[in-house]
C-alpha cells in the first residue's frame, strides 16, 4: 500500500511542480519580454508553492526524510530504539490530526463559510486550503503503516 500512495503522490508532486515552473516562466516572460506581467500566473504559482510544500512534507514524512536529530536512537539498543520510534511516531500522528487535519479543515471551513476567494482568478481559497487536511490524512497513513510495521525501525 505504501508504494502506491508513494507513486501517486510522487507523480502528482512532479505534476505540479512541472505546473508550477511553467507558470513561473509565463510571468518572467510576460514581464520581462511582453511587458505585461501576468497576475494570473502569479497567483497560480503561489498557490502551487503552498501545495507542493505541505504535500512534499507529507511525502518526506512517509520516506523518512524528514528533519532528525539522530541524537538517542544510536545510544539505545534495539527495543528501547523500536520503543522510541512508535512513540515518535505517535507524537506525529497526534500533531497530524490536531494541527493538520482538525485545524486545516476549520480553516478550509471558514474560509467557505465566509466566502473568500482569491483577487485574479476568483478561486475559494478554501480550495487551496484543502491540501492541509489532505497532508494531514497522508501523513497519519504513513505513520500508521510505519508503526504496523516494526522491522523498519532497525534500518
Amino acid at each position: 500500500m505504501k508504494k502506491k500512495i508513494d507513486k501517486l503522490l510522487g507523480g502528482f508532486l512532479v505534476l505540479l511542480l512541472v505546473i508550477l515552473v511553467l507558470a513561473v516562466l509565463w510571468q518572467v516572460f510576460s514581464r520581462y519580454i511582453l511587458n505585461a506581467p501576468s497576475s494570473v500566473t502569479e497567483e497560480i504559482a503561489r498557490f502551487l508553492l503552498i501545495w507542493v510544500g505541505i504535500l512534499g512534507a507529507a511525502y518526506c514524512s512517509g520516506q523518512q526524510d524528514h528533519l532528525a536529530i539522530e541524537i538517542l536512537p544510536p545510544r539505545l539498543n534495539e527495543t528501547n530504539r523500536v520503543k522510541l520510534r512508535i512513540f515518535i511516531n505517535g507524537l506525529i500522528m497526534l500533531f497530524s490530526v490536531l494541527v493538520f487535519i482538525i485545524g486545516g479543515s476549520r480553516l478550509v471551513y471558514l474560509n467557505h463559510i465566509l466566502g473568500q476567494s482569491s483577487a485574479a482568478l476568483h478561486l475559494p481559497l478554501s480550495y487551496v486550503y484543502t491540501v492541509i487536511p489532505v497532508s494531514g490524512v497522508v501523513i497519519l497513513i504513513y505513520k500508521w503503516i510505519e508503526i504496523r510495521n516494526p522491522k523498519n525501525y532497525l534500518t
